[in-house]
């Protein structure tokens, strides 16, 4: 069973450091969340498999997947967590850049184009890797309905996603964590 305490506690104790970094999207920031330290953890996993289940609700989509590597312990533990439940879902996995072999796609996995998909992150700041996951998988054929992520740190995602027509909800915000997002 889902537990967004249990969730925030692992968190907290594991992915959230303070400091001085700079994020994918290149802005700086006073802290930093490392998603696969909770993604590839035993509890973590099935957490994030079970709240993302939750979250998908009843209007289970074809297929969940978005940009490797970040995105795939996340896709594994939502279909794991699906067979669990005796759920049919598919995984499938965004290349940054095609295969130079074989069927040299961006897209990998079980999925046809016109299927209909979710797009899972770990965390979303200004949304660039998931709308270039949302770019490649809909340049495939696949229809993107939304993007589900771990954590929002709430600096424009959301907006993002909303421009493009994509529904977005998150497990947990920064503001979870006592966290005030930067100003706009």
């Amino acid at each position: 069973m889902y537990d967004p305490q249990l969730l925030k506690q692992l968190v907290r104790e594991r992915a959230l450091r303070f400091g001085d970094f700079t994020l994918v999207s290149g802005k700086k920031a006073k802290y930093y969340l490392d998603g696969k330290q909770v993604t590839l953890d035993a509890t973590g996993a099935r957490l994030v498999g079970e709240g993302i289940l939750d979250l998908l609700g009843d209007d289970l989509p074809q297929a969940v997947g978005g940009m490797s590597i970040g995105a795939d312990p996340i896709t594994a533990a939502i279909v794991t967590m699906a067979g669990v439940r005796g759920l049919s879902l598919a995984g499938f996995m965004v290349r940054k850049e095609p295969k130079g072999h074989g069927t040299e796609r961006y897209i990998e996995g079980p999925v046809q184009p016109g299927d209909r998909v979710a797009i899972v992150e770990d965390v979303v700041t200004t949304g660039g890797s998931s709308l270039l996951a949302i770019e490649r998988a809909e340049a495939f054929g696949l229809v993107v309905t939304r993007v589900i992520a771990i954590i929002d740190r709430l600096e424009g995602g959301a907006a993002a996603f909303a421009a493009r027509g994509c529904a977005f909800a998150s497990l947990l915000t920064i503001a979870d964590f006592g966290i005030e997002p930067p100003a706009p």
